[in-house]
């Protein structure tokens, strides 16, 4: 059997310094940005959510009273639509590229 040499070798092709260094880090600082705001549309929005129970009446607990402000309109539409907006803003800031 014949032995077989490799007739290339890397000192052929060039130095490390010749290659261009990149940088291989795919967020970018706007990608920070956006994902900053779509957090704080998210956090603003479940902190819209907060507020007492069905049955809490002034901070207790009567089980004989009914609260109907967990049927307003901040806490039923608008809160849900924050946290929604914030989550398609952070679809966004993930899929942006540089």
């Amino acid at each position: 059997m014949s032995k077989k040499t490799n007739k290339f070798s890397a000192s052929d092709f060039g130095s490390e310094a010749e290659a261009p260094q990149e940088n291989t880090f795919y967020f970018g600082q706007q990608n920070f940005k956006w994902m900053l705001i779509g957090l704080a549309f998210i956090v603003v929005g479940f902190l819209l959510m907060m507020g007492p129970d069905a049955n809490t009446v002034d901070g207790k607990l009567d089980p004989n009273s009914w609260n109907d402000d967990i049927f307003s309109i901040r806490r039923i539409r608008i809160a849900p639509l924050f946290v929604v907006i914030g989550f398609v803003i952070e679809v966004y800031a993930i899929l942006k590229r540089k």
